[in-house]
Protein backbone atom coordinates (compact mmCIF):
# COMPACT_ATOMS: atom_id res chain seq x y z
CA UNK A 1 0.00 0.00 0.00
CA UNK A 2 1.14 3.57 -0.99
CA UNK A 3 0.07 4.30 3.19
CA UNK A 4 0.22 2.52 6.27
CA UNK A 5 -2.73 4.05 7.06
CA UNK A 6 -4.88 2.49 4.29
CA UNK A 7 -3.26 -1.11 4.71
CA UNK A 8 -4.51 -1.12 8.30
CA UNK A 9 -8.17 0.19 7.45
CA UNK A 10 -8.42 -2.78 4.83
CA UNK A 11 -7.91 -5.45 7.59
CA UNK A 12 -10.79 -6.57 9.66
CA UNK A 13 -13.17 -5.17 11.48
CA UNK A 14 -11.42 -4.75 15.10
CA UNK A 15 -8.12 -4.40 13.73
CA UNK A 16 -7.65 -1.09 13.90
CA UNK A 17 -8.51 -0.63 17.48
CA UNK A 18 -5.74 -3.41 18.84
CA UNK A 19 -3.05 -1.98 16.47
CA UNK A 20 -4.11 1.66 18.23
CA UNK A 21 -3.22 -0.50 21.61
CA UNK A 22 0.09 -1.63 20.48
CA UNK A 23 -1.46 -4.92 19.70
CA UNK A 24 -0.28 -5.74 16.10
CA UNK A 25 -1.80 -9.39 16.32
CA UNK A 26 -0.44 -11.49 13.31
CA UNK A 27 0.28 -8.66 11.55
CA UNK A 28 3.45 -7.20 12.90
CA UNK A 29 5.83 -7.66 9.92
CA UNK A 30 3.26 -6.83 7.11
CA UNK A 31 3.02 -3.71 9.28
CA UNK A 32 6.68 -2.82 9.21
CA UNK A 33 7.47 -3.83 5.95
CA UNK A 34 4.59 -1.90 4.52
CA UNK A 35 5.90 1.44 7.22
CA UNK A 36 9.76 1.04 5.52
CA UNK A 37 8.03 0.80 2.21
CA UNK A 38 6.41 3.98 2.77
CA UNK A 39 9.21 5.78 4.27
CA UNK A 40 11.32 4.85 1.10
CA UNK A 41 8.79 5.79 -1.12
CA UNK A 42 8.16 9.49 0.37
CA UNK A 43 12.02 9.76 0.02
CA UNK A 44 11.98 9.42 -3.12
CA UNK A 45 13.47 5.23 -3.61
CA UNK A 46 11.69 2.83 -5.72
CA UNK A 47 11.14 0.29 -4.30
CA UNK A 48 12.61 -3.73 -5.46
CA UNK A 49 12.14 -6.76 -3.89
CA UNK A 50 13.95 -9.84 -4.76
CA UNK A 51 12.84 -13.75 -4.13
CA UNK A 52 14.73 -17.05 -5.59
CA UNK A 53 12.83 -20.29 -5.72
CA UNK A 54 13.94 -22.46 -3.21
CA UNK A 55 12.73 -19.59 -0.35
CA UNK A 56 15.57 -17.03 -0.60
CA UNK A 57 13.67 -13.45 -0.36
CA UNK A 58 14.79 -10.06 0.57
CA UNK A 59 12.63 -7.52 1.06
CA UNK A 60 13.78 -4.50 -0.58
CA UNK A 61 17.20 -3.48 -2.34
CA UNK A 62 18.46 0.03 -2.54
CA UNK A 63 21.45 1.87 -3.28
CA UNK A 64 23.33 2.81 -0.65
CA UNK A 65 26.85 4.04 -0.53
CA UNK A 66 26.90 3.60 -3.87
CA UNK A 67 26.42 -0.13 -3.79
CA UNK A 68 23.73 -2.52 -4.13
CA UNK A 69 22.50 -3.59 -0.81
CA UNK A 70 19.73 -5.55 0.84
CA UNK A 71 17.71 -4.35 3.46
CA UNK A 72 15.48 -6.29 5.34
CA UNK A 73 12.94 -5.31 8.08
CA UNK A 74 12.45 -7.25 10.83
CA UNK A 75 9.41 -7.40 13.40
CA UNK A 76 11.17 -9.63 16.03
CA UNK A 77 14.62 -10.20 16.38
CA UNK A 78 15.21 -12.47 13.58
CA UNK A 79 18.46 -13.62 12.42
CA UNK A 80 17.21 -12.85 8.43
CA UNK A 81 18.35 -16.23 7.14
CA UNK A 82 18.60 -14.99 3.42
CA UNK A 83 20.27 -12.36 3.84
CA UNK A 84 22.79 -14.06 5.51
CA UNK A 85 22.88 -16.36 2.60
CA UNK A 86 23.62 -13.35 0.37
CA UNK A 87 26.33 -12.29 2.89
CA UNK A 88 27.89 -15.76 2.76
CA UNK A 89 27.81 -15.53 -1.47
CA UNK A 90 29.46 -11.81 -2.67
CA UNK A 91 30.72 -13.71 -5.87
CA UNK A 92 27.54 -15.08 -6.94
CA UNK A 93 25.19 -12.09 -5.73
CA UNK A 94 27.77 -9.04 -5.25
CA UNK A 95 26.81 -7.87 -1.88
CA UNK A 96 28.98 -6.65 0.73
CA UNK A 97 27.43 -5.03 3.30
CA UNK A 98 23.37 -5.07 4.27
CA UNK A 99 21.29 -3.35 6.76
CA UNK A 100 18.51 -4.79 8.99
CA UNK A 101 16.03 -2.52 10.54
CA UNK A 102 13.59 -3.41 13.61
CA UNK A 103 13.36 -3.01 17.22
CA UNK A 104 17.05 -2.79 17.74
CA UNK A 105 19.87 -0.52 19.06
CA UNK A 106 22.10 0.12 16.45
CA UNK A 107 24.90 -2.53 15.84
CA UNK A 108 26.79 -4.16 13.73
CA UNK A 109 27.91 -7.96 12.94
CA UNK A 110 30.56 -8.54 10.26
CA UNK A 111 28.81 -7.20 7.21
CA UNK A 112 25.55 -6.61 8.67
CA UNK A 113 24.40 -3.12 9.82
CA UNK A 114 21.68 -3.25 12.48
CA UNK A 115 19.19 -0.44 12.92
CA UNK A 116 16.45 1.04 14.50
CA UNK A 117 13.33 1.52 12.31
CA UNK A 118 12.85 4.87 13.08
CA UNK A 119 15.61 6.05 11.53
CA UNK A 120 15.18 4.43 8.23
CA UNK A 121 14.51 7.98 6.66
CA UNK A 122 18.43 9.17 7.59
CA UNK A 123 19.24 6.29 4.95
CA UNK A 124 19.77 9.18 1.81
CA UNK A 125 23.68 8.84 0.93
CA UNK A 126 22.91 6.70 -2.53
Amino acid sequence: MADIGLLVSMLEEGTQSSILQGDLLSYHGAVKENFLADIFGKMGRKLYYYHKDGGLELDFLVRYRGKCTPVECKATTGNAKSMRTVLKHPEKYHVENALKLGDYNVGRQDQLLTLPMYIAFLLTEV
